[in-house]
C-alpha cells in the first residue's frame, strides 16, 4: 500500500532491548492531501529511522505494510513504513548535516536580509 502526504509531526524516538538485541522505533504523523485530509500515524524501525531523516514539512511517498496482532483479547494494528521517498525540492538536493546551520536561508523566496549586497 502507498500513502502520499506531508509530515506534520515527529513523535519521540523509542528504544529498548529485545530477544534479538537493541531496537529503535520512530513514529511520525503525515497528513494526506485532498478535500478531506486525513492524519495517519506511521512507524519506521531500526536502521530506517536514520536512513529517512524526516523533518516536519517534508512531502513524502511512503510504501506501508499493515499488520495486526492480538494481545490479551484485543487487536492492535501498526502501519510500518518500509520504503520512503521525499518529494520535490529539486530531488538530488541534500540538506545540511543536523549539527550545521545553512550558510543562508531563503525563506519565502527571498534571501536573508543580513547579506551585505
Amino acid at each position: 500500500m502507498e500513502i502520499k502526504g506531508k509530515v506534520v509531526q515527529l513523535l519521540q524516538l523509542q528504544t529498548g532491548m529485545g530477544k534479538k538485541g537493541q531496537w529503535k522505533k520512530q513514529e511520525f504523523i503525515i497528513e494526506t492531501p485532498g478535500q478531506y485530509p486525513k492524519k495517519v500515524c506511521l512507524s519506521a524501525w531500526g536502521d530506517k529511522v536514520d536512513q529517512y531523516r524526516l523533518a516536519v514539512g517534508d512531502e513524502v511517498n511512503i510504501s506501508v505494510d499493515l499488520e495486526s496482532r492480538e494481545y490479551n483479547g484485543r487487536w492492535y494494528t501498526e502501519a510500518r513504513a518500509w520504503k520512503l521517498e521525499k518529494v520535490g525540492g529539486g530531488g538530488s538536493q541534500s540538506a545540511p548535516p543536523a549539527d550545521e546551520e545553512p550558510f543562508f536561508s531563503q525563506e519565502n523566496g527571498n534571501a536573508s536580509d543580513d547579506m551585505p549586497f
